[in-house]
């Protein structure tokens, strides 16, 4: 019986791999691992980017995906430990593959209809792209696409991005990434 119990984990482990692996991240505005354009810099606090969103686009989702969220994060921010996130969207159809360059507006005219955002810690809603310190190095910038198992999230409207993220990851049942780099 041990076993059997552990041949259906190793095989559960597997196939969560395999599925893991299909579903992918892709941006034609930023190479993974590459440096962020500053197209998509922030425009403010120094810095004097043109704050576009870049083009983001998925495929793979697993079987029972019912719709997706995307979180963008700053790790490496000196926040005391907390980072600093620069996008986050939610309540994204499970129709959804792509998001046009420029469609992380405040308004969110530009996602998919019944998209969610929640406010960044630029505090307002819309893509905040990078602004790192001066001197302060490389920043890694996280991409993740959350396949969810919910067509929704119940989140007020003004939630702050922990308790959608925490909401996120309760749900989610695949994740695909891409890494962006950028400093000053």
């Amino acid at each position: 019986m041990r076993t059997l119990v552990f041949a259906l984990g190793l095989w559960c482990t597997t196939l969560a791999a395999a599925v893991a692996a299909d579903f992918r991240l892709s941006s034609p505005d930023i190479a993974p691992g590459g440096t962020i354009a500053n197209k998509f810099v922030y425009k403010g606090f120094g810095c004097s980017g043109e704050n576009i969103s870049p083009a983001l686009s998925w495929s793979g989702a697993p079987a029972g995906t019912k719709s997706f969220a995307l979180l963008v994060h700053d790790a490496d921010a000196p926040t005391g430990g907390g980072g600093w996130w620069h996008w986050v969207v939610y309540n994204i159809p499970a129709s959804a593959t792509k998001f046009a360059q420029g469609a992380g507006t405040a308004d969110g005219a530009g996602l998919p209809a019944g998209s969610a955002q929640g406010r960044t810690d630029f505090g307002s809603p819309g893509w905040g792209g990078p602004c790192p310190p001066v001197g302060h190095g490389k920043h890694h910038y996280r991409f993740t696409l959350y396949a969810l198992k919910v067509a929704r999230l119940d989140v007020a409207d003004g939630a702050t991005a922990a308790l959608i993220g925490y909401m996120v990851n309760d749900n989610s049942i695949a994740t695909a990434k891409l890494l962006g780099l950028y400093g000053r």
